[in-house]
């Protein structure tokens, strides 16, 4: 995806006009960016955009940088001009120096920040050093729509681990498949495209050895056009993965297990396969411990598709921060459910959530609901 040319002849009448369209950079790097946050830049002189950019894949510009560089590259001057950025500009060096320095140093006049930087190493150091260089700065303006642009990073950097979504498509009663396993198809042609969408932005999707089993997913994004695909991540216990399951090709994919025979874990290394040994108290795989290794290997956003027994043990060890449900105007009757929770006796056990955004897919409709 690039910037649209029009976006440069367009009168900027207000800081939030001006964020919006950093925003609209930033999305720019939905698919690209991880695991550095989805950030966007634009900058304003005369109440016209001047230049834009987006965060780059890992090792490239940052949006600042970017945004600047465009500018340059227009023959624009960006003295005395505004930059709108959806996250404070960086303060130390990573991968690359810190875009707080440069922006001092091509004598911007104001820098507007939609939210400070949740990494440690930021946490208001980039907003001081602008404001200690003579620079005005505003921060906080729509920080609830940069927050959603960047939810996963965000909870890495505060909690350790990723945002974790668990997707389900099914009936009005509940219901993912027929008694007998059957389900293609149960939504429609644009709430499956969709659902691709939502794999496209996570760092890794994720199943069972169930589904593995009885669906031999590719799992991979096919209805979204992305530069990057999601790696692929396999829970499965006993370590009964087929190595010419469709879900292994290609290499890259990780399983975690509980068990440690040899021989399975070496024939699937030798195909490009890595196992992962964490077992819990009962030999099955530590679903908390996998979701603490995903943070510490830099994954901001998780995508599980997964059968009702994952799901469950998933939501039950209080694994899932977020609900991606697509429901078919349709009813099934007796079937697979979504989630294979126990049955309660009193109301008062049951697993709360609240809705985030409900909106209607082609013929379906999409809930994101959030556990409490």
């Amino acid at each position: 995806m690039s910037t649209d040319q029009s976006l440069y002849s367009i009168d900027i009448d207000s800081d939030q006009q001006a964020m919006t369209l950093a925003l609209e950079q930033a999305a720019l790097g939905m698919f690209t960016t991880t695991p550095n946050p989805r950030v966007g830049c634009v900058i304003v002189k005369d109440r016209r955009i001047i230049g834009a950019g987006f965060t780059q894949p890992p090792g490239g510009n940052h949006a600042e940088i970017q945004a600047m560089k465009d500018a340059q590259e227009r023959g624009n001057d960006v003295h005395g001009a505004t930059a709108y950025v959806t996250l404070e500009p960086c303060s130390h060096f990573g991968r690359t120096p810190p875009c707080a320095d440069a922006l001092i140093k091509a004598g911007l006049g104001r820098v507007v920040s939609a939210m400070t930087d949740p990494n440690p190493l930021v946490a208001g150091k980039g907003l001081e050093k602008l404001q200690a260089a003579g620079i005005a700065v505003v921060s906080g303006l729509m920080q609830d729509a940069a927050y959603e642009m960047n939810i996963g990073f965000f909870k890495r950097m505060q909690q350790g681990t990723p945002w974790i979504r668990m997707k389900s498509a099914a009936s009005l009663d509940g219901k993912t498949a027929l008694h007998n396993g059957k389900s293609q198809w149960i939504t429609g042609q644009a709430a499956r495209d969709d659902g691709h969408f939502w794999r496209a932005r996570a760092c890794a999707i994720v199943t069972g050895i169930g589904t593995v089993k009885d669906d031999n997913p590719q799992l991979n994004v096919r209805a979204v056009d992305t530069p990057r695909q999601p790696r692929r991540i396999v829970i499965d216990s006993k370590l009964t993965v087929s190595p010419s399951a469709n879900i292994l090709a290609g290499g890259g994919t990780w399983v975690f297990t509980a068990s440690e025979d040899r021989g399975k874990i070496a024939a699937l290394e030798d195909q490009g396969t890595e196992v992962i040994i964490l077992p819990n108290a009962n030999n099955k795989v530590d679903l908390p411990r996998v979701i603490a290794e995903l943070g510490k290997r830099q994954l901001n956003e998780v995508h599980i598709e997964a059968g009702s027994k994952l799901n469950a043990s998933l939501i039950r060890e209080g694994c899932v921060d977020e609900l991606l449900l697509y429901l078919a105007p349709n009813l099934l009757g007796d079937g697979r459910s979504m989630f294979d929770l126990p049955a309660l006796d009193d109301l008062s056990g049951k697993i709360s959530l609240r809705f985030h955004e409900v909106k209607q897919i082609g013929e379906d409709l999409r809930i994101l609901a959030r556990f409490r």
